[in-house]
């Protein structure tokens, strides 16, 4: 049999869960090239839709990097020092997961809700000459249809619940890596944990400057990104709370399988615990961060 990698096995052994991701990809893609409910807007409700229309403070592009690619850097980091691929793998598998749900979840809403932007007005009616329906009294656009479908996507914030995905994650992530809770009450390491989610709030107050959302489509995408990111978290990892909220949970486990295996011999058994993480002594005992 040819010699596979701790790394490749781990991720044939969850190779349905890297397609699921890749199915809610494409779900996530489709939901951004169908139209959204045109909601009713008549003239008497432009008087809240008639802020500036701006560029982004943050491009979307720069959503992912920051909240994705940047987290995905620091876990690379943590297996350089640790050489422990199941919580490298883990960890990507975790934020990738929080990130596509929490899209797929934010875009079906904003298709089904059809929320216009603060900035509506200007979308609509780019030359500022406003024309309504003489029958039923709703808009009459005029503008670029691409940017009149944008203008429909107002909630939940797709920006904020991206980035409190990932960072979320991320500050979960921390949390267990440098034991911010083990009753020693270091509050540098608070502080460090909080930093991502401070990030995520000002991406999300950026939203609301530049009058592409409404103060509630943040708050509501802000709560999305935080319980999937949590869930996600939770599913891969232990309570930061606990003695060994360190490692996820596959690490543990592998680690109580190695002794039962009963047609091994007492030099495979150390073999094997050779493989795991050289540091999990040190890191059980607190000493490692």
């Amino acid at each position: 049999m040819a010699f596979q990698s701790p790394g490749s096995k781990l991720a044939l052994t969850h190779k349905h869960d890297w397609l699921i991701l890749v199915l809610l990809a494409i779900i996530d893609g489709l939901l951004n090239l169908i139209e959204p409910f045109h909601r009713y807007v008549g003239e008497h409700m432009m008087t809240n839709l008639m802020f500036p229309f701006k560029k982004d403070t943050i491009p979307m592009w720069a959503v992912p990097i920051l909240s994705i690619f940047l987290p995905i850097l620091i876990f690379i980091g943590f297996y350089c020092s640790r050489k422990d691929i199941y919580d490298l793998h883990h960890a990507i598998l975790g934020i990738m997961f929080s990130s596509l749900i929490t899209g797929v979840i934010t875009d079906s809403i904003k298709d089904a809700v059809g929320r216009p932007r603060p900035n509506f007005f200007y979308r609509c009616f780019p030359d500022k000459i406003p024309a309504y329906d003489k029958d039923t009294g709703d808009v009459l656009c005029t503008g670029i249809k691409a940017v009149i479908k944008e203008g429909y996507k107002s909630f939940p914030s797709g920006h904020t619940s991206w980035s409190f995905a990932g960072l979320g994650f991320l500050s979960w992530y921390l949390s267990g890596k440098i034991r911010v809770f083990d009753r020693r009450g270091h509050i540098g390491k608070l502080c460090l944990v909080l930093l991502p989610l401070l990030i995520a709030a000002l991406v999300g107050v950026t939203r609301v400057d530049d009058y592409w959302h409404h103060w509630t489509d943040v708050f509501a995408g802000g709560i999305i990104g935080l319980v999937v990111s949590s869930i996600c978290y939770l599913l891969l990892f232990p309570l930061p709370t606990l003695p060994h909220g360190w490692a996820p949970h596959v690490f543990f486990y592998m680690r109580e399988e190695m002794p039962s295996s009963r047609g091994e011999t007492q030099t495979s058994h150390h073999s094997k615990l050779d493989e795991l993480p050289l540091h999990s002594m040190e890191m059980e005992s607190g000493r490692y961060i």
